[in-house]
């Protein structure tokens, strides 16, 4: 692997540990929505690290569901396949209570899935990287 590619690799990664920590310092004060939140980008962001170290171009959209970058990854190992149903709970909390509206702030379970969620992927890819 190019250095170059190596190195953005290791920034998309940076930025999803930073994701998840924040969650969890989140979860410490029960700020949830932003808990869950920050759960999403960690995932999307380790998902991209996985993109980029194979070399796949992925849509630049801040409208993008996990099911699409899960969808990539699969083109170069069916075993991302198993973070279908994590990508279905973490891809609404992207938006879900980031603007005003009926939805209610997420529960604390909901908070500690999504964490355990974010965490198991960032590790599932950390282990498929050189």
């Amino acid at each position: 692997m190019a250095e170059d590619q190596r190195a953005e690799v290791e920034k998309w990664l940076t930025i999803s540990r930073r994701d998840l920590q924040s969650a969890r310092a989140l979860f410490k004060e029960l700020i949830l929505e932003n808990v869950v939140y920050h759960c999403q980008q960690s995932a999307e962001k380790t998902l991209k690290a996985y993109l980029v170290n194979q070399g796949v171009v992925f849509p630049k959209t801040h409208d993008l569901d996990l099911d699409v970058l899960l969808d990539l990854c699969c083109q170069s190992d069916t075993g991302f396949r198993r973070w279908d149903d994590a990508a279905d709970i973490l891809t609404p909390y992207a938006t879900e209570f980031r603007y005003p509206s009926d939805s209610l702030e997420p529960e604390e379970e909901d908070a500690q899935q999504a964490i355990e969620l974010a965490a198991s992927i960032l590790d599932f890819v950390i282990q498929k990287l050189p």
